[in-house]
């Protein structure tokens, strides 16, 4: 990687804005979140991903005097960013365990002589007495946490190592502290104020609304056969697949790439060297792919082009699903994502929390952060009226852009399957899943039915006015709409709440949605620009992809596809021309103006 170019920073934040980012102004709460930190105040940040969040720390650590501390949980994360700075001409480094004994000597160097802007660094690294005792001895400009609902037990990401951040307000007196991340509902933020010692931070909370991501949620029907239907209007894109296990981490990779569509796996079980090959691979960016991963993959990724993000299972909360989904479309242009989910999905979920090791009181919030995750796939109504509604914020209109607005859900009258479903779990005894209930209720003859006796209750045979989908279908919006729960002391077996018993007496009506097949958009284009010029964009597509190769950095850390698109629309034909150009900072007109006007001009010629 090119050392980074000194930038001697002495204006105030709009030029540094202007010269360094090539920014021309700020957006939403940005400017309020930089005025504080600049006045020395401590603050929380929760804005969504793509919002924006890191210049919240980058811009003020440039501009007040010292060493910018920013406190990261990944390597790659760490590495992605640095090499995002750099490129914009300021002084940053990571320490980590990835970086070799040469850079590191380079590091040490520069932080003893006071060079560097911007320090990267993971909290345990950062908490080393002998490292805290260095940089108590330095002017610090200011710390911030990212990605700080790690430090929540109630959160997705939970990492112990956040827990000692709290010391800093002690070691650091005077110095600003800014807790940033994405995903936080009402429990999360609480937990981040007290474990970081922010009582008195400042909250900054941006709208969570991500109006250009479509949300689509199905049950499972043939899970691959449904991927498959929706990557093809995807063709020619990079996207996220989330699995739940390993396995199915590589039978999905496997099976895509079977069928044309290039894909790689990552988890934590693959090679070290493979997994960042694979992780490399897909940041670079500059040709479709397909990346099936584990939630070991993701948190934090700066990528700004992912254009889908499927769940091929159903996550562990609405702030995983919220975090993971945020990953798509972080440019601003039109992405979208796909969720499938099944009765086995949620079983399994409620397992793994409650055989898990959490103290009683997490595993009741994490049991109600996945039930608040299930209301939204069973929602018959607006998809982010329900997800944002979690995060408590109002959208008084439907979105218009989820699969429930486009294609509006059905609605029925389920009281009288309702009961005869309650009914069977009664008579069976509440000790047998959806499976052996479904099969009571439909007639079917089984080993297990037979065994039972159950084939000569009253209730067997009595459902034959729906099929075996349908039933599914009840079983769960039933366990969404609180009606009955897994007892996992029974093996899975469903068990009627409270709730249930006027439905079953007939003092309540309830009413389901019916399951419709989902509908995806076709494929925006590219260049996302209207009047935008796609040959020349794809020309300057060509030409970031040789230097990143060069420079061996992700392509959107040369230019996000949004400046080529601008680039491709004003089609500059000076170098002053081409740094008004949005996202064209000082450093970056000095390293590609050139290049970039000759790309231009042979390509008009």
């Amino acid at each position: 990687m090119d050392a980074a170019v000194a930038l001697p920073i002495t204006a105030g934040p709009d030029e540094v804005l202007r010269t360094v980012f090539g920014l021309r102004g700020f957006r939403g709460q940005q400017e309020a979140v930089i005025s504080h930190v600049m006045d020395g105040g401590d603050a929380i940040v929760l804005m969504p991903t793509g919002g924006g969040k890191s210049l919240c720390y980058q811009l003020p650590a440039m501009c007040r005097p010292g060493l910018g501390i920013i406190v990261s949980p990944l390597i790659a994360l760490m590495r992605n960013q640095v090499a995002a700075m750099r490129q914009l001409g300021v002084n940053a480094a990571a320490l980590n365990s990835a970086i070799s004994a040469e850079e590191r000597g380079r590091i040490w160097d520069d932080l003893r002589a006071d060079r560097l802007d911007l320090l990267y660094v993971a909290p345990e690294r950062l908490m080393i007495p002998d490292f805290l005792d260095f940089l108590s001895g330095r002017q610090v400009s200011l710390i911030a946490i990212d990605e700080a609902h790690c430090v929540s037990q109630w959160g997705h990401d939970f990492r112990k190592e956040y827990l000692m951040l709290a010391e800093l307000k002690e070691r650091f007196p005077g110095v600003p502290r800014v807790a940033l991340t994405a995903t936080a509902d009402v429990q999360s933020r609480a937990e981040i104020r007290q474990r970081l010692a922010l009582e008195g931070a400042e909250m900054f909370i941006s709208s969570f609304d991500r109006p250009n991501i479509r949300y689509n949620i199905t049950p499972k029907a043939s899970p691959m056969r449904q991927l498959l239907a929706f990557l093809k209007t995807h063709e020619g894109e990079s996207g996220i697949v989330y699995c739940l296990s390993r396995n199915a981490v590589e039978e999905t990779a496997a099976a895509l790439n079977n069928h044309g569509i290039k894909a790689l796996p990552y988890h934590a079980k693959l090679p070290p060297n493979t997994r960042a090959a694979n992780q490399d691979a897909f940041l670079a960016g500059e040709e479709a792919l397909v990346l099936v991963a584990t939630i070991a993959f993701g948190m934090g990724i700066d990528k700004p082009d992912v254009r889908f993000v499927v769940h091929m299972d159903l996550p562990g909360s609405l702030e995983a699903f919220y975090q993971e989904t945020g990953r798509a479309g972080r440019d601003g242009a039109p992405a979208e994502t796909l969720l499938l989910y099944g009765m086995q999905d949620l079983m399994l979920r409620k397992k793994m929390i409650t055989d898990g090791e959490a103290p009683e009181e997490v595993k009741r919030v994490e049991l109600g952060k996945m039930e608040s995750l299930l209301g939204v796939c069973e929602t018959a109504g607006c998809r982010r009226q329900a997800i944002l509604s979690c995060f408590g914020e109002i959208l008084p209109e439907p979105c218009g852009n989820c699969d429930s607005c486009i294609t509006p859900a059905e609605t029925w009258d389920a009281t009288t399957p309702a009961r005869k479903a309650l009914s069977a779990m009664l008579r069976t005894g509440q000790r047998f899943g959806v499976g052996h209930l479904v099969d009571v209720l439909l007639g079917v003859e089984t080993e297990k039915t037979t065994r039972f006796g159950h084939d000569k209750l009253p209730t067997f045979g009595v459902g034959k006015e729906l099929d075996k989908k349908a039933w599914q279908s009840l079983f769960r919006q039933l366990a969404a709409r609180g009606v009955v729960e897994t007892d996992h002391d029974q093996y899975g077996a469903l068990v009627m709440t409270q709730a249930g018993r006027p439905i079953l007496r007939g003092e309540e009506q309830i009413h389901l949605r019916r399951d419709v097949k989902v509908r995806v958009s076709k494929r925006a284009d590219r260049a996302f620009a209207a009047g935008g010029d796609t040959a020349l964009f794809e020309v300057l597509r060509q030409e970031r992809a040789r230097i990143a190769k060069e420079q061996k950095v992700p392509a959107y850390v040369i230019f996000h596809d949004a400046t080529l698109a601008a680039i491709a629309e004003a089609k500059p034909s000076s170098l002053a021309a081409l740094g008004e150009v949005p996202g064209i900072g000082r450093s970056k007109l000095e390293r590609y103006g050139e290049t970039i006007l000759a790309a231009l001009a042979q390509a008009a010629a």
